[in-house]
């Protein structure tokens, strides 16, 4: 009997000190990869910015990266730094455009669930029209500050971040953070997940701003709105809508919306994708103290409105008149290495464009059609191929975006992506 109690004992005693150890170990990760992106582009009869007009139809820029990451029970730290290669601009056969860091953060672990994320970071939200990394850039797109996160029965993050004087020496184009002309910036994002297959995201912005001119040092614009999602199997609809108010540079009252329903079928290869973008904007009406015109923040175009980004400075791009973009994308998986992308799309102005300060009639402005080809022969390697062609229509001169609307505006690209992990260390010790 004192056998089998002490025996009980030592058994208790081993599986304590098992359980102990397990929970008081120390897990330590450290991952280092690099990518090596060149793309070259071809264009013609079109413009993304009226600087477009000096450079060439053809030109290759190359993206070179490096991210090295160390992860343990209670940090992660994180640093990518990039260089930016352009060639075959005018008068040079080549130039660096910028040297920099894409992401360099420390994120503290406070508790299993809450975390925080402090320095240079992405900030991917959603569906990535109000906030992206922008992945297609070869410089990407990043913020710098401090980032809440917690993650349990629902996610949510706060982020506070600012802008400072950066370093001119290389071409800001090509930096993640020099385009941004916010002095401070807030935002609040949720997502919750129902029962019932309904997925709820949130998106609660403040850019704060300094005013060049004027009694008030700053003004600010805020955007609310979200998304719902509903997914049954080979079905899904969404429905995003964002209200902005404020005061823009201007100093006129924002009063402006955003809408974008979508409905999407998948039957296993091929998945069919129908929507819609509203961006609200003013017309002849509208009072000169206020701007209808809404601007979809720090998020990406392509997604939506096609591969030539004939739109993507809201209100500029389109006269501050609105726009109204019809698409569908059809993407098929041809096999294992090999997918497809076909996407179609239609472009109105909300209101009217203007003609020596006269509105001209009809709002009708082209259509785009964008075909991809994605090729991944190995995990650490990806090909893409694309080819985008716009029909314009003659009132899409007056947005200085297709100069000749009679001549059919093209762009073409092929880029290769090679990822391979130089570095994959883990280990396990005690505290």
């Amino acid at each position: 009997m004192k056998k089998r109690y002490l025996t009980a004992i030592l058994i208790q005693i081993c599986v304590g000190k098992g359980l102990f150890a397990q929970s008081d170990s120390l897990r330590r990760e450290l991952t280092v990869d690099f990518e090596i992106r060149p793309r070259a582009e071809y264009r013609d009869n079109f413009m993304w910015t009226p600087a477009d007009t000096l450079m060439p139809k053809v030109y290759t820029t190359q993206r070179n990266r490096l991210s090295i990451t160390y992860q343990s029970n209670r940090l992660r730290l994180h640093a990518s730094p990039q260089e930016i290669h352009v060639w075959g601009e005018s008068g040079q056969f080549s130039r660096v455009g910028n040297v920099n860091f894409f992401e360099l953060y420390a994120e503290p672990k406070v508790t299993p669930n809450f975390s925080v994320r402090i320095g240079r970071q992405a900030l991917s939200l959603d569906n990535g029209r109000i906030f992206s990394a922008a992945p297609w850039g070869q410089q990407s797109r990043a913020h710098e500050g401090v980032r809440f996160l917690y993650k349990k029965k629902f996610e949510t993050d706060l982020t506070i971040a600012f802008t400072r004087p950066y370093a001119q020496h290389f071409d800001p184009a090509y930096s993640p953070v020099a385009s941004h002309t916010y002095k401070y910036l807030f935002v609040h994002h949720l997502k919750y997940k129902f029962a019932n297959q309904v997925l709820l995201t949130t998106i609660n912005t403040i850019d704060v701003f300094r005013r060049v001119s004027g009694n008030k040092q700053y003004y600010e614009r805020i955007t609310n709105g979200g998304r719902l999602d509903y997914t049954s199997g080979w079905f899904y609809a969404t429905v995003s809508a964002y209200y902005q108010y404020g005061q823009n540079a201007a100093s006129k009252a924002i009063r402006a919306y955003y809408i974008q329903p979508e409905i999407s079928v998948n039957t296993g290869r091929t998945l069919f994708r129908l929507g819609a973008e509203i961006l609200s904007g003013s017309n002849s009406s509208t009072s000169k103290e206020v701007s209808a015109s809404f601007v979809p923040l720090y998020g990406v175009a392509w997604k939506f409105m096609g591969n030539m980004n004939l739109f993507t400075k809201f209100p500029a791009d389109v006269n501050e008149r609105g726009l109204v973009n019809p698409y569908l994308f059809i993407l098929y998986q041809a096999g294992k290495k090999l997918s497809l992308r076909g996407d179609s799309h239609l472009f109105y102005s909300q209101y009217p464009l203007l003609r020596d300060g006269s509105e001209i009639g009809g709002t009708y402005l082209g259509f785009e059609s964008d075909l991809s080809l994605n090729y991944k022969p190995v995990k650490t390697l990806e090909i893409i191929y694309g080819f985008s062609f716009a029909v314009a229509n003659q009132r899409i001169e007056l947005l200085n975006k297709v100069p000749d609307s009679g001549k059919i505006p093209v762009w073409s690209y092929l880029m290769v992506s090679f990822t391979p992990r130089l570095l994959s260390r883990k280990w396990v010790g005690t505290r």
